[in-house]
């Protein structure tokens, strides 16, 4: 089964559509690691496609936060400010399908999916630091997160932590292979507002019980993604961020 893997996709129409344009004819099934929502201005149709098109997902902080079943204590002004926006747009269908969505870690095909971390869907793993202290969590030999907006991820083996490198430096696709014995944890980064300094929508490739991992970046229209932020009266900076990936 081969397996397209999204995360962060923040209401941005224009860089999801890059995505399936360009992974087009090389997945089967799609699974997302949560934030469909927040940030962009594009809620309602980003829900509804992954409704009809996500095969398994977790929720998010933002959806969490949007569907009303968390408070905005750790939001900045931008971010609330989408996010009572966003409860705003939200028809009632899409809202109820973001108040279901499960928590992680999932399972699906001997991997797990989660947005944070296993034990807690709002902590970033950004640093080997924040990988050691959940490495007791990691009950299976590959993971799948999110939530920080950065592609790369982790590999966790007998002499210690390393880092994992996404597709940067202009480079499309970047090929990883999984070294045996190791757990590796795999963020595929942002589809709708990456933070690693490219602005491209990031994704991720992944055959079941294959050691390779194939990190991609797809061109998508980003000033029109920017317009639907400013016209909608969201924070400029919503905007403005999405130019130089951070």
């Amino acid at each position: 089964m081969r397996f397209l893997i999204l995360s962060d996709i923040h209401a941005n129409w224009e860089a999801l559509q890059a995505i399936l344009a360009g992974a087009e004819g090389r997945y089967d099934q799609i699974l997302c690691l949560g934030d469909l929502v927040g940030y962009g201005a594009d809620p309602n149709p980003v829900v509804e496609w992954a409704r009809q098109h996500v095969t398994a997902i977790v929720r998010g902080n933002h959806d969490k936060a949007c569907a009303g079943l968390s408070d905005m204590e750790w939001f900045g002004p931008r971010a609330r400010a989408a996010v009572e926006w966003t409860q705003e747009q939200l028809t009632a269908a899409n809202l109820e399908y973001l108040r279901h969505l499960p928590r992680g870690p999932l399972v699906v095909e001997g991997f797990q999916l989660f947005h944070g971390s296993p034990i807690d869907e709002d902590e970033y793993l950004i640093e080997t630091a924040d990988v050691l202290l959940v490495r007791p969590y990691l009950t299976y030999p590959l993971s799948f997160f999110g939530h920080t907006h950065i592609q790369g991820g982790f590999l966790v083996h007998r002499a210690g932590f390393e880092e994992l490198p996404g597709a940067l430096g202009g480079s499309q696709e970047h090929i990883v292979e999984i070294p045996a014995h190791c757990l590796c944890l795999a963020n595929p980064g942002s589809v709708g507002q990456p933070r690693d300094g490219d602005p491209r929508a990031a994704y991720l490739l992944y055959s079941a019980g294959e050691p390779i991992l194939g990190y991609q970046r797809a061109l998508y229209d980003i000033r029109a993604a920017q317009d639907k932020i400013r016209r909608a009266g969201l924070p400029p900076g919503l905007a403005d961020r999405l130019a130089a990936g951070k």
